[in-house]
């Protein structure tokens, strides 16, 4: 099989693990540990997910015969279908023969550590003198009309907030949440230094206009899921649950301002969830000036950075293309435990501010969907002349997310799509998004109804669809709101032409021999470079053919790096030498290839075959 890998850990990443015990309680989809289990951090687990067709109970049958005698189950989410695994030899290569077996095994999707992010915050400057963050949104104007519905609800996925605040009481409703750190219903911080969460929570919605403390962006609810231990660190179990459990409440919006390492599978799955289910994941972009930090890197996550006062970038603030809004960031007043206030400054308080005004839109506009409530709060943010890496679509405003800004016809749907690929060969499928679609003021779009130009139609926010012959077609997406008003728009597909011809048109291919030895004690490989040689490539495949009784590997990059087990593009790996990787080509690509042996030794042959138009 081929994975992309880019940015991924390796399989046979080195991992380090300690180990932590438990037994199980039920909670909502979550089997989790009892409060014997060690709080916050547990860098001394593996998580184990299984494979969507496979159950929990039949998974953790092949886990433990799996896993060493010393080694057990500590908790599962069967919502999320993952588990957690504890190893009593905490050594590298005890941690990664484990992963490595784990993922070997069948009905298993993936094995990792069970990382630990951490609250983002900069230290205090106790001479910003006034609360800035509602002024420079705008949310003083929205208040005119809009200052937040409590049948919107923010989730807050941190330390434990103080919902017995003057300035936060009238935020909760009901039930207040659920404490992942030590298995209880209480979420309320464990003593008054563990602030993060409840300035987080004021930051998004300390109650405005009732004579105490700050205003917060929204009246809107809160619930607390408190995940990340007195220290400021969680594991990506208590985090991943507390996700799943705030999309399962129903919430609107879960606020993380957290996070921390590389891509996690599990926490992906989490922001997956509760997306697909309606809630809208907002993160915190990190604060040590590089690249943006997860969860809020993943695909359906927002990510936040960090603006002064004067709409400068804040110095601490990570940055990069996932960025989607920026906000508020740097000497933040809200809430902390205890009835008092302070000002910190960290994207972990831009990430709020960014969940208030998201809130103050859904409240004006309850009829959006996570997806339309995202591209809102992206469409209405105000370009503050920052690079895009910096600012993603612009500083968010709450004043345009209640009243629309940008003019056009209120009531009226706008049609927008995208098709993937636009310059397509005869009978190769077409994928064509609408979900760029904007509904009117207050409503939704009920409708997408697709005409692709060949006498053929389809309905649905996407479809796919292949072309029989070449030549240019109108495609056509009209969208249809609920009020009955209806736009379209249109996008000509070139079929078989914008290419020069078909993709296997002219090939080239080349190949070479070798012998390796793997394992313990050899675990050898050999590295190769391919340059592409057609007029107009569109295609290549790398083939591995090695020795029967091993186990040998093949990687690729795209850019002509040698590739590692654990820096590439592509990889494929079985429990054989029999591997294959196909990649599409523009031209502008060198292939680089690596053979490892894992286990056994033997002769292999390695081949590359171009295609091109």
């Amino acid at each position: 099989m081929s994975e992309d890998g880019t940015n991924e850990l390796g399989r046979r990443t080195v991992l380090e693990a300690a180990g932590a015990t438990g037994a199980f309680l039920g909670l909502g989809g979550v089997v989790s540990a009892t409060p014997g289990r060690e709080p916050g951090p547990k860098e001394d687990e593996i998580l184990v997910g299984t494979e969507d067709t496979v159950s929990i109970a039949s998974a953790r049958v092949t886990v433990e015969s799996a896993i060493p005698s010393d080694a057990s189950v500590v908790h599962e989410n069967r919502t999320l279908g993952y588990m957690a695994v504890k190893l009593a030899d905490d050594s590298p290569s005890a941690m990664d023969s484990v992963i490595d077996r784990l993922e070997r095994q069948p009905g298993i999707e993936y094995a990792e550590r069970n990382e630990t992010w951490h609250a983002f915050y900069q230290p205090n400057d106790p001479q910003f003198g006034s609360q800035y963050a509602p002024q420079l949104v705008n949310a003083d104007d929205a208040w005119d009309t809009e200052m937040g519905s409590m049948d919107v609800t923010i989730a807050v996925v941190d330390q434990g907030v103080d919902y017995s605040h003057p300035d936060l009481q009238a935020r909760f409703q009901g039930n207040a949440g659920y404490d992942f750190v030590d298995n209880d219903s209480d979420p309320a911080p464990v003593n008054n230094s563990e602030n993060h969460g409840t300035h987080v929570g004021g930051c998004a919605a300390a109650t405005t206009d009732n004579g105490r403390g700050t205003a917060g962006i929204s009246n809107c609810r809160l619930i607390s899921g408190r995940a990340l231990g007195a220290s400021g660190g969680g594991s990506m179990s208590d985090i991943a649950d507390a996700i799943q459990w705030s999309a399962d409440q129903g919430a609107d919006i879960v606020n993380m301002s957290l996070g921390g390492g590389g891509a996690s599978q599990t926490g992906r799955q989490a922001i997956n969830y509760a997306y697909q289910n309606g809630t809208l994941p907002i993160a915190a972009a990190g604060n040590d000036g590089g690249p943006v930090s997860y969860p809020a890197a993943y695909q359906n996550c927002m990510a936040v950075s960090a603006i002064d006062q004067n709409e400068n970038l804040a110095s601490f603030s990570n940055r990069g293309s996932e960025i989607n809004v920026a906000s508020p960031g740097v000497d933040v007043l809200a809430p902390v435990p205890g009835g008092s206030y302070e000002r910190l400054s960290g994207t972990s308080m831009a990430c709020p501010v960014a969940s208030g005004v998201a809130a103050l839109g859904k409240s004006a506009h309850p009829n959006l969907s996570a997806g339309q409530l995202w591209e809102r709060l992206e469409q209405t943010a105000v370009d503050i002349g920052l690079p895009g890496q910096h600012q993603g679509a612009g500083r968010v405003d709450a004043a345009n997310i209640v009243d629309g800004g940008g003019g056009g016809d209120p009531g009226a749907p706008t049609a927008n799509f995208s098709a993937s690929p636009s310059n397509p060969d005869v009978g190769e499928t077409v994928g064509f998004d609408g979900r760029a679609s904007q509904p009117p003021e207050g409503g939704y779009i009920s409708r997408y109804e697709w005409d692709f130009g060949d006498g053929r139609t389809a309905s649905g926010e996407t479809a796919q669809h292949s072309f029989g012959s070449e030549g240019s077609y109108t495609v056509e997406l009209t969208v249809t709101a609920n009020n009955g008003r209806a736009d379209s728009t249109t996008e000509t597909i070139a079929v078989g032409d914008g290419g020069g011809g078909q993709c296997g048109a002219e090939s080239n291919s080349a190949s070479a021999n070798g012998s390796l030895s793997g394992g313990w004690w050899g675990n050898d490989s050999d590295s190769y470079t391919y340059t592409l040689d057609t007029t107009n490539p569109c295609q290549a495949t790398a083939t591995l053919d090695g020795p029967s009784s091993g186990d040998f590997d093949l990687y690729l990059t795209l850019d002509g790096r040698t590739p590692t087990t654990d820096d590439y593009d592509e990889a494929s790996y079985s429990s054989n030498s029999q591997e294959e990787i196909t990649v599409d080509l523009s031209g502008d690509e060198e292939l680089g290839l690596l053979v490892d042996a894992y286990s056994g030794s033997g002769d292999y042959t390695i081949s590359v075959e171009e295609l091109g138009r």
